[in-house]
């Protein structure tokens, strides 16, 4: 998504991608709370559908992530965290943009010194159940927006917004 040469460039803030691109683009309703070290993230959406189960979570990030960003939906489910540091650890080395997780993370001292963006519903300490069940590529919808696999978010301290297409001048 644009310039290889600017990737280390700051975006311009969801703010301004928004007001130049207000017809194509969702917004996703508030509620989720940043946990990562990366404030501002972006990139193409790979998209999981799990339940209280982070297997599938687990697998997509210890696979390349090429810079795009995985958004699961885990049922907003508070009851157990689909991420921690280890998978946040997981996400960095294979060149994951950021998470965005309908549910849970844990171990967030450790996520905020990453270099990836994480957003979640909250923490909570308890894992998860190991059962492999749930769907990847699907779409999702939650907080107001409708999320397709391939589609584009761009998120900051000032909220998250998708596109089905890539946004001009952004990395």
């Amino acid at each position: 998504m644009g310039d290889p040469d600017a990737k280390d460039a700051p975006m311009k803030s969801v703010c301004d991608l928004l007001d130049e691109n207000e017809a194509i683009c969702q917004v996703m309703e508030p509620g989720l709370t940043s946990y990562g070290g990366r404030q501002q993230f972006s990139g193409q959406i790979r998209t999981i559908k799990v339940f209280e189960d982070n297997v599938l979570v687990k697998s997509a990030l210890r696979s390349p992530g090429e810079g795009a960003v995985l958004v699961v939906d885990g049922g907003g489910s508070r009851r157990c965290a689909l991420m921690g540091d280890m998978l946040g650890d997981y996400a960095v080395k294979n060149g994951w943009a950021g998470v965005v997780i309908y549910g849970c993370v844990r171990d967030v001292e450790l996520l905020d010194q990453l270099d990836l963006g994480v957003l979640a519903l909250g923490s909570m300490p308890r894992k998860s159940v190991k059962r492999g069940e749930g769907v990847e590529g699907v779409e999702l919808s939650f907080l107001g927006v409708h999320i397709r696999h391939g589609d584009y978010l761009y998120g900051d301290r000032n909220g998250v917004i998708i596109s089905n297409a890539p946004l001009d001048g952004i990395r």
